[in-house]
């Protein structure tokens, strides 16, 4: 299975990661309240309004370390950036978005009857026959009893 290109984070639409806009929405919210603007925020962590600005509507992702910077300056614990997030917003993280996607493309024990419990013990079992020969005459039995037996491969 071919790994897909990494997204960085972003939705398949291309947008803003749901995290990453309920992160900067607390962002912006402690700002307010504590009645800074974002060019003085920016300036306590070096960094210019419109970087802050852009974190606070999620359209660029805040490292760990910045999120550090971030909490100390408006003194609140990291947590806070995360306090409140919808169950819906916290199953929408780039890994799970990515293993959905991979669920997505996997085919069903209903429609591939090779991923069916019954067809892994078989083969298991199969494959735990020791003498070759009794392999071969069980395989030469199988193929005889199927369908597939009459069609020439």
């Amino acid at each position: 299975m071919q790994r897909k290109k990494a997204n960085r984070g972003r939705t398949p639409a291309g947008g803003p990661n749901p995290i990453d806009v309920h992160v900067g929405s607390r962002m912006r919210l402690r700002r307010t309240l504590l009645g800074l603007s974002q060019e003085r925020l920016g300036e306590m962590i070096g960094l210019t309004f419109q970087q802050v600005q852009k974190y606070e509507r999620g359209a660029n992702r805040i490292s760990c370390s910045r999120l550090f910077d971030l909490s100390r300056a408006l003194d609140v614990p990291v947590s806070y950036f995360f306090d409140e997030m919808a169950e819906d917003v916290q199953g929408l993280s780039p890994v799970q978005m990515v293993k959905k996607s991979l669920m997505d493309e996997l085919p069903t024990a209903e429609a591939d009857p090779r991923l069916r419990r019954e067809t892994l013990e078989l083969v298991r079992n199969y494959y735990s026959i020791i003498d070759p020969g009794v392999r071969q005459r069980i395989y030469d039995l199988a193929k005889a009893l199927s369908d597939r037996g009459a069609v020439s491969e």
